[in-house]
């Protein structure tokens, strides 16, 4: 089914219980715990810790206390918090003894593909990344820097994920996807893992636990993943806020609809974002530990991100897409509890295209 009813604010009515659909029933779970992945990545000449920032502007401007952001543009030298993800499975490969010779296919609007690109190349394998057309090239150029042969098919992100699962029936080809789906779920959980690290970082370096967490989404992996930790970190305290575009609510649909839907909308600004269909781990977690979605318009996310921007914290309408959520007004506001006391954090997901 397709869902295709713009949405604003939709508080999640499955918390804590989860979304029973039987479509989820043997979907895993995302995992919380980073520490795995932490261990992977003390080895890692790459990895380091990213930064936690405190804007007071942006506070000022959004109407609350405290703003906390987790700063994501400088992740492992690949400009985005996808960095985690799909290297941290070529990585688990590669200890196992699978990787070098492979070919790793994936889909991607960008960031994803250098991760699977990165982590071929510093594990002896290879990669194949497709590239919806409006992808800029810009992100081509840097797959190919980082050693990916690029395939550009279809007009839209789910254009280039069918044509990428196809090319990876090929013999010594394996598909290494950032999303989930019936049949498809082991790797996308592992990569998913790799994402708490961020929020691990986080709940070290922040000084107090926040009363509101905002998390923007495409499939839902970094905000499935970052609600998982923080569930388990910080309990049922911060009101966790999941952020889509208007384009593409695909998490929004779903949980409003009670099943897994895909959405349709026009192409977004969102580029990152623009997903119309949800992963499966993703939804099957957030419909347990979201409050809270909203969706944005193309004039709040570029608005948001040129705020953002001027404040000096430079990013994309999709990497500031949670920032930008907090800067719009709204009686959604007051659903979400937010209030001139409140103590926010949020993601800067990725850094502004070259």
């Amino acid at each position: 089914m397709r869902h295709s009813i713009p949405m604003r604010h939709l508080a999640n009515t499955h918390r804590g219980a989860g979304l029973g659909h039987r479509a989820l029933e043997d979907v895993p779970w995302p995992e919380a715990d980073a520490t795995r992945t932490l261990d992977l990545l003390a080895r890692c000449p790459r990895a380091a810790r990213t930064p936690l920032v405190r804007s007071d502007a942006l506070a000022r401007d959004a109407g609350v206390d405290v703003l906390d952001i987790k700063d994501e543009r400088g992740r492992m030298g690949l400009g985005s918090f996808k960095a985690l993800g799909a290297a941290n499975v070529i990585a688990h490969d590669a200890l196992a003894g699978r990787a070098r010779g492979r070919t790793y296919v994936a889909a991607s609007a960008g960031n994803h593909g250098l991760s699977v690109a990165a982590g071929a190349h510093a594990f002896g394998a290879d990669s194949m990344i497709f590239l919806a057309e409006g992808v800029p090239e810009s992100f081509a150029d840097r797959l190919r820097a980082e050693g990916a042969q690029v395939v550009r098919a279809g007009a839209t992100y789910e254009d280039s994920t069918a044509a990428a699962a196809r090319a990876a029936d090929e013999p010594g080809r394996v598909l290494l996807s950032d999303s989930s789906w019936p049949g498809y779920l082991e790797r996308p959980h592992l990569l998913m893992e790799g994402y708490t690290v961020l929020m691990a970082e986080t709940v070290a370096q922040i000084p107090a636990t926040p009363t509101h967490v905002f998390l923007q989404a495409g499939v839902g992996g970094l905000a499935g993943a970052a609600a998982a930790h923080a569930r388990a970190a910080w309990g049922d305290g911060p009101v966790i806020v999941v952020v889509e575009p208007e384009a593409a609510p695909a998490l929004a649909g779903s949980i409003a609809a009670g099943a897994p839907l895909a959405a349709e909308g026009p192409v977004s600004i969102m580029g990152r974002l623009d997903c119309k269909e949800p992963s499966l781990i993703a939804l099957k977690g957030l419909a347990r530990d979201a409050d809270h979605f909203l969706t944005l318009t193309e004039d709040e996310a570029r608005d948001g991100a040129e705020r953002v921007g001027a404040a000096g914290l430079p990013s994309t309408p999709s990497g500031a897409a949670g920032v930008a959520a907090l800067l719009c007004g709204g009686p959604w506001r007051d659903a979400v509890g937010l209030t001139p006391e409140s103590r926010v954090l949020a993601v800067l997901s990725e850094a502004p295209e070259a």
